[in-house]
């Protein structure tokens, strides 16, 4: 796309080009993340990551790089490129004089009179990555070497030169195949058209990652060149290098390149490009389709995350209603012990009442859902009676109580040394919102399609009345005009955070209407910033506005001032709500930002939080499902309210 380019200036400026990375996943659960120069800075970066069966489906590098060279009359120019401590060796970045980005990564080197593309595609179906060369112009033919990096490893780890690792390789119909460790699958590196291998099998030692450097992480590892294929290309002509899990058809590989290139379409809006990652973010692997949390090291099918992302990147992306359910059933197949009997997340079971609404609101018949997701609903509100669960209950009070020793219960749920930054013990606010709500949408649904049962109405209303009693008398802050953040045995916790905003944003409010505009002005004023709502307000002294530095550093920032993306489409939903399309502006000026950072971080993606404080850097996960997911809910919202005006 047009708009996701970088030249030349900025490609060669390590300080820039370093920072910014591409990413391509598909619906295996494989993917393909490198920086846009192709120099590896981070331990999850590698052409070729694969989720191992054999291994709980954890993934695994197989393929960290690919290092190429011309050779034109005797003379050798090596475009690969890697970091040995503080040295960049070989440095073919300063051939690289143009970079589109999505939906296909394509680099451009010139070296002389010599220009060569690079594209960089995932097989959709398969775990496979395939890169075409292309020689664009030459004053002759050439010999073009390919050196692959291999790893082998899990992407949480490294790896250092071994005596267990296999060096040798199998002959294969246009190529190689490797396979350095027992219980990996095979690696197997092919052409599209003939080309020679030597094997020469060498470790390249201290290969450095400057970014997990920068983040106080081991950096180094020893990869394992197995020797150099070689092949050649005459002006004009391309090649395609495929390396997959599985033999391919060599002969057919060019033919497969360009059928997915066709595939991917164009990315012509803002609009195209948010559907897009959506359709990255979404696994199906062996016939199980999940939610992948975060690209590149979140893992799949994470429960609150899949729950937070599912509507945006089903409903509001126009994957519609089948892929909603398939990947909710799957998740409540794979989540019966967190769901009703025991869970860190105490709050995850019930925001499946939350999705429901979106997607009844969306168009689904209410009726249908409810007989279908109803007794989901109704165990997982009986699963919080006294008695069920050991980590949080309901109290006479009609509000649930979580607390364990040293355990963060709620989604902020970052820890040091063992110890979690914010546990919150006690009645936290957003965990009694969604307690409310989804009793309240319990109760709606069975006095219209359950009339005549009338036990679990009569049952559950009277808790109804209890939270709507006891809801403000414990969380209203009247000196501050705010919900407190939790309420325990020392009373009530006056931190300014977001998660008050789901008491007065959700379908059913225990708030009133007076104090659910306090609350949206406390939160527009002390928590909203141009990259989404901070986790803390600047007032307080724990507030961490940046995101760098160690780990322990940037574990006291997560939660305790980053601002977050994932929140933003609750604030903008109820501020439409509460104002009409006159908001419509304001809502536009919210979300720009986001898309002003594609250029930034993950190039074409959304990222998982910012910095509190301006300028707002984005950090964390490259691609993150919630983010994304919150952006196609806001776009959906605006385009809603839009045909209003």
């Amino acid at each position: 796309m047009a708009f996701l380019t970088f030249n030349k200036s900025e490609l060669v400026n390590l300080e820039y080009s370093l920072k910014r990375e591409i990413i391509g996943s598909n619906k295996t659960g494989a993917y393909c993340n490198t920086s846009i120069v192709c120099c590896n800075t981070r331990r999850y970066h590698g052409l070729l990551a694969v989720p191992v069966d054999a291994f709980g489906g954890a993934k695994h590098i197989l393929l960290s790089g690919l290092d190429e060279s011309i050779v034109l009359n005797g003379r050798k120019f090596n475009l690969g490129i890697h970091c040995y401590g503080d040295i960049y060796e070989p440095r073919g970045h300063k051939y690289i004089v143009d970079f589109e980005a999505a939906p296909v990564p394509t680099l451009t080197y010139k070296i002389g009179e010599i220009t060569i593309k690079k594209a960089i595609i995932l097989a959709p179906d398969s775990d496979q990555v395939m890169i075409k060369y292309e020689l664009v112009s030459s004053p002759a033919s050439c010999e073009v070497e390919f050196k692959p990096f291999l790893a082998y490893r899990s992407i949480h780890k490294l790896t250092g030169e071994n005596s267990e690792a296999r060096t040798d390789f199998d002959e294969i119909p246009g190529g190689a195949a490797f396979n350095m460790y027992e219980g990996f699958p095979d690696l197997n590196i092919q052409f599209s058209r003939a080309a020679e291998f030597d094997h020469a099998p060498v470790w390249y030692k201290g290969i450095t990652y400057s970014d997990e450097y920068r983040r106080g992480f081991d950096c180094r590892e020893d990869l394992l060149s197995p020797g150099t294929f070689r092949l050649k290309l005459k002006k004009g002509e391309s090649v395609v290098v495929s390396a997959s899990v599985a033999v391919e058809d060599a002969k057919g590989l060019t033919r497969k390149f360009n059928s997915v290139v066709k595939s991917k379409g164009s990315i012509t809006s803002y609009s195209d490009l948010l559907k897009y990652n959506a359709d990255l973010l979404i696994v199906n692997r062996n016939g199980h389709k999940q939610i992948d949390a975060g690209l590149t090291w979140l893992e799949t099918g994470l429960l609150r995350e899949t729950i937070t992302a599912l509507p945006g990147l089903t409903l509001y992306a126009g994957a519609g209603a089948k892929e909603f359910e398939e990947i909710l059933d799957n998740l409540i197949a794979d989540n019966e012990e967190r769901l009703y009997h025991k869970t860190t997340q105490v709050e995850s079971p019930l925001m499946i009442a939350d999705i429901l609404q979106q997607y009844i609101h969306w168009g689904a018949d209410p009726k249908k859902v409810w007989k279908k997701y109803g007794p989901v609903i109704k165990g997982v509100i009986e699963s919080y009676l006294p008695g069920h669960r050991a980590e949080v209950a309901l109290q006479p009070n009609g509000l649930l109580w979580a607390q364990m020793f040293r355990t963060a219960l709620t989604s902020m749920n970052a820890y040091i040394n063992g110890v979690p930054v914010t546990e919150r013990a006690g009645y936290q606010v957003e965990v009694n919102a969604f307690w409310y709500n989804s009793i309240c949408f319990a109760l709606e649904m069975e006095a219209q399609y359950n009339a005549k049962n009338r036990t679990f109405q009569d049952k559950w209303s009277e808790v109804k009345a209890a939270i709507e009693s006891n809801f403000e008398k414990y969380f209203w802050v009247e000196a501050g005009g705010y919900l407190a953040d939790y309420v325990d045995n020392n009373g009530q916790n006056m931190a300014v955070r977001y998660n008050q905003l789901f008491a007065v944003a959700l379908d059913h409010s225990p708030v009133s209407d007076e104090h659910k505009s306090q609350v949206m002005q406390t939160v527009s004023n002390e928590l909203l910033t141009s990259r989404g709502l901070r986790s803390l307000s600047p007032r307080n002294e724990a507030y961490r506005g940046v995101y760098e530095g160690s780990q322990i550093e940037r574990d006291l920032a997560y939660h305790q001032g980053c601002a977050w993306i994932s929140p933003l489409d609750y604030f903008i939903d109820l501020s439409f709500k509460m104002v009409g399309p006159s908001f419509w502006k304001r809502a536009e000026y919210l979300v720009e930002g986001f898309y002003k950072d594609i250029y930034k971080h993950g190039v074409g993606a959304f990222s998982e939080l910012y910095d509190g404080d301006p300028p707002h850097e984005p950090h964390g996960a490259i691609s993150c499902a919630c983010s994304t997911a919150a952006l196609l809910r806001i776009d959906y919202l605006m385009n809603k309210y839009k045909k209003e005006e």
